[in-house]
């Protein structure tokens, strides 16, 4: 069995709450902080029947490893998701789903996992998929980030992330890479296939090997004076797009 991990901060520990009650070990929680959203918050866990425990801000910093807790933190069992890329994507071929996949290279910053972990769920991604080597992990300040997606979106981190994007070609699912110098955009797109959108980090973009096993590039227009996003809100710009092509079109 997994060992139990820390996870802090109002959304994120809400989320969990939320979702999976029975995987709450426990709950601590500032007691000093009486206002409204700390009220809420413990009437809340005390309906799910989740172990609450009164503790002051600097027990809590150090569970959590930050100051930035809120006041709440939490020990959790690790939430089953798939074991494999082969398995979660053959669950969604058994279900008839068509894949949508977010593929990170060389975001190392723990904030832009979260941030993206964040949009992958709500633009409905079935999963994230990083390098081993290059990229963050998944720890306490990304699931902060996250605000419960670090458990509801499968993330694989994978030794060679060339040879997985062709793995993911043989399955027939479409690489699609972001880079400033595409001549094609975002919005030129097929994005309603099977779908892999591979971004790398702000600033250096995708690894040579990554940007060479794309099936295609696409650039995403910009109109002022900054060359790039940020690779959370440009996640997001591609995701949105690719769920807003695949709603089923009104008469």
């Amino acid at each position: 069995m997994s060992s139990p991990k820390v996870i802090f901060g109002f959304h994120a520990v809400g989320v969990r709450i939320k979702t999976a009650p029975a995987s709450v070990l426990e709950v601590l929680f500032d007691a000093s902080r009486r206002d409204a959203r700390m009220k809420t918050f413990v009437a809340r866990a005390q309906e799910s029947g989740v172990r609450l425990v009164e503790a002051d801000a600097l027990r809590i910093a150090k569970l959590a490893g930050s100051h930035g807790h809120q006041g709440v933190a939490a020990r959790v069992s690790p939430m089953q998701q798939s074991h494999s890329i082969d398995e979660l994507l053959e669950g969604l071929e058994a279900a008839g789903t068509v894949p949508l996949l977010l593929v990170l290279d060389g975001v190392t910053d723990p904030h832009n996992l979260g941030a993206c972990l964040r949009v992958a769920d709500g633009a409905g991604a079935h999963a994230v998929i990083a390098p081993k080597d290059h990229a963050a992990g998944i720890n306490a300040t990304v699931a902060k980030v996250a605000s419960g997606a670090a458990d509801t979106v499968p993330y694989f981190m994978v030794t060679n992330l060339a040879r997985t994007l062709n793995e993911l070609k043989e399955r027939n699912i479409w690489c699609v890479g972001t880079s400033d110098d595409a001549s094609g955009t975002l919005y030129q797109c097929d994005l309603k296939r099977p779908l892999a959108l591979v971004l790398g980090a702000e600033g250096e973009g995708m690894r040579q090997l990554t940007r060479k096993t794309c099936d295609e590039l696409i650039s995403i227009p910009m109109a002022g004076a900054v060359e790039s996003l940020n690779v959370s809100v440009a996640s997001g710009v591609c995701l949105y797009e690719a769920m807003r092509q695949r709603q089923p079109i009104r008469t």
